[in-house]
């Protein structure tokens, strides 16, 4: 039975955080959408089953710490808006926020009247609770279901403008509801001043935010992720406080503004938002879902269910079909988002609101309001979340993910590793800025990239998402340490490689792996004699076969004179092929493409003949070197 203890706001609190991130993380490991591990983790956690997290002990603090969570959440998601993007899918976006949430509201009311039985004023209520989608759900999906750019756009843009019409459209609908005697003035004079405000706010805020972070001598650096928080928050609140619900808008129209503002720091606000999102989605989606009653949600019966599937099967294809029109979308992608709509954290905050203040006004239904919209974010986001990688692939709109390396440097040397690469059908794309290397590459039968690699849009090009991993292999070891940085903090995933010069302190081993990358060809190099070899065509690329060790060392040595012989390129094993780096240990029956220097063949052969292993080179293929075209 659970103690009198647990009725503490901030023990309510700091379960809600660990319980979150704790879910998440098993979410990850058991490949489900997290917010469906998330919601059933807070039915567990809460009063009717385990009793340990209790969202009624925050009382009216509640709605303070969603609203504080939703504007941070909404904030990151505009920012990761490209307006380049939505340019080009503006039909598509403007009609599903405007046109297609419309008929969700007609549709949703039409069902709750029919269905539930509602009268028309509670049953416009539920319409315009459920307009909404939110980028709360639909992001995490995205990241997790991979689909066409298109596509992707689209969603993410209708979850997020959606959120900020469908949440002030439903205030000022309870608002009428209320105060009926006032009349259709009410309806314009709310939504102006509300869209007004959240407007103006917002984009004030971004712009100061925006320039704020471009004057380093206004805002350090190791200032700018707290005050570009602190404005957003604060931003929030104020524009509530000026028009009640008009915040969320504020928070979507100051994010728009810092994402597409040219923010030197943007990537790292946008990381730091990024893993406040994650923490505060957790921990949302914990105390709502406890402070849902079971018993209210089984109350509804088979008619709360009836309705829920009538918004997904009928209502959300007939305003998707509507609303793309036109728009140059195909069938199958049409399909796709017609399937995906779930709902998120704005309506089911939204909905808690509807509950206490119709419960004020004496309206019975209001809690049976609450957990119909309850009910229908539980589904649709536990069917479509499930189900969603599986739609993608029967409708064929999942993108196609990049495999293989990026090579940052398309110089001799380089070249020779993207050689190994490709003999053992890994996809590479070299990335450099010097027309001449590029063109030679190309002429060797090279997927070429034009462009500084240590830009953000460039890397972007490269398609980073997917790629096995990401090479610095320049002259400038410096650089290929910068780049491999830049890789990481764009996808905190990626394995990267630096090509290190032996002897150089600018940039040692330990520098490296402290960063979490690794060292290719397994040590220090003489990168600048090396690629001089390459050049002048004093290299043979050799595969050799570990049969069986001779002695301990089974690795040439980096240093001394057999570092000019040979330098081991790629492992290849059963499990696939390699970069080799400091973590290789080959074992019997490993292959290594080496480069061998042409003056020091007969010393390179004698050594590893001595330890264990055996030439190969009659069955490493023979690269194409049909021309390609430039990315």
């Amino acid at each position: 039975m659970a103690s009198a203890s647990f009725d503490n706001p901030s023990l309510t609190l700091g379960l809600s955080l660990v319980a979150g991130i704790l879910a998440q993380l098993l979410a990850r490991h058991l490949s489900v959408p997290g917010i469906v591990v998330l919601l059933s983790s807070g039915v567990l956690l809460g009063p009717e089953v385990l009793g340990w997290v209790r969202p009624a002990s925050l009382g009216p603090a509640l709605q303070t710490v969603v609203g504080f969570s939703v504007s941070v959440i909404l904030f990151e998601g505009a920012m990761s808006l490209d307006v380049r993007k939505l340019r080009r899918e503006a039909r598509s976006i403007q009609r599903l926020v405007t046109l297609g949430a419309a008929v969700t509201a007609v549709g949703g009311t039409l069902a709750a009247r029919a269905l539930m039985g509602w009268d028309w004023k509670v049953s416009a209520l539920f319409g315009t609770l459920v307009m909404v989608t939110g980028p709360t759900v639909i992001t995490p999906l995205l990241r997790r279901v991979r689909v066409t750019h298109r596509v992707a756009t689209v969603l993410e843009a209708e979850g997020i403008f959606v959120d900020a019409v469908g949440a002030i459209i439903a205030v000022v609908a309870l608002d009428m509801a209320l105060h009926a005697e006032e009349g259709p003035w009410l309806l314009v004079s709310a939504l102006g001043s509300r869209w007004g405000v959240g407007l103006a706010v917002g984009g004030v805020t971004g712009l100061l935010i925006t320039v704020g972070l471009r004057k380093s001598s206004w805002v350090p650096e190791d200032m700018t992720n707290v005050f570009a928080l602190a404005l957003v928050l604060g931003a929030f609140q104020v524009s509530n406080a000026l028009a009640p619900e008009s915040g969320v808008l504020a928070a979507i129209a100051a994010g728009l503004v810092v994402g597409n503002g040219k923010v030197p720091a943007r990537r790292e606000v946008l990381a730091f938002k990024e893993q406040l999102t994650l923490m505060l989605l957790g921990m949302l989606f914990i105390l709502l879902a406890a402070d849902m009653r079971l018993s209210q949600v089984t109350a509804l019966g088979w008619r709360g269910l009836a309705t829920v599937l009538v918004l997904m099967l009928v209502v959300r294809p007939v305003a998707v079909a509507v609303s793309t029109t036109g728009s140059g979308l195909s069938r199958n992608e049409k399909a796709f988002i017609a399937w995906l709509g779930p709902r998120g954290i704005v309506a089911a905050a939204v909905a808690s609101l509807f509950a206490t203040r119709l419960g004020a006004q004496g309206v019975e239904e209001g809690q049976a309001l609450r957990a119909l919209v309850f009910l229908v974010i539980g589904v649709t986001v536990v069917v479509q979340g499930l189900s969603g990688g599986l739609v993608a692939g029967l409708l064929g709109v999942r993108r196609v993910v990049p495999k293989g390396y990026v090579l940052l440097g398309a110089n001799a040397l380089a070249r020779q590793v993207a050689q190994a690469l490709q003999a053992r059908d890994e996809a590479v794309l070299l990335v450099d800025s010097s027309d001449a290397t590029l063109k030679r590459a190309q002429q060797e039968g090279f997927r070429v990239l034009f462009g500084n690699g240590l830009e953000e849009r460039t890397l972007l090009r490269a398609e980073p998402e997917g790629r096995q991993g990401f090479v610095g292999l320049t002259h400038n070891e410096g650089v290929n340490l910068l780049f491999a940085e830049r890789v990481r903090a764009l996808l905190r995933t990626a394995r990267s490689y630096t090509a290190l010069h032996r002897g150089h302190v600018g940039v040692t081993t330990d520098t490296v792996s402290s960063t979490g990358g690794h060292i290719l060809f397994g040590a220090e190099r003489d990168l600048d004699a090396w690629v001089a070899r390459c050049e002048q065509g004093a290299v043979t690329r050799e595969s050799w076969r570990l049969e069986a060790p001779q002695v301990a060392a089974i690795l040439p040595p980096a240093t001394g004179t057999l570092e000019e012989a040979l330098v081991p390129l790629v492992l290849e094993r059963d499990a696939g092929t390699v970069l080799f780096d400091e973590s290789a240990i080959p074992v019997a029956g490993d292959r290594v493409d080496f480069l061998v220097a042409h003056g020091r063949k007969d010393e390179a052969h004698a050594w590893l003949s001595s330890h264990g292993w055996q030439p190969v080179m009659s069955d490493v293929p023979i690269p194409d070197t049909s021309p390609s075209p430039t990315t």
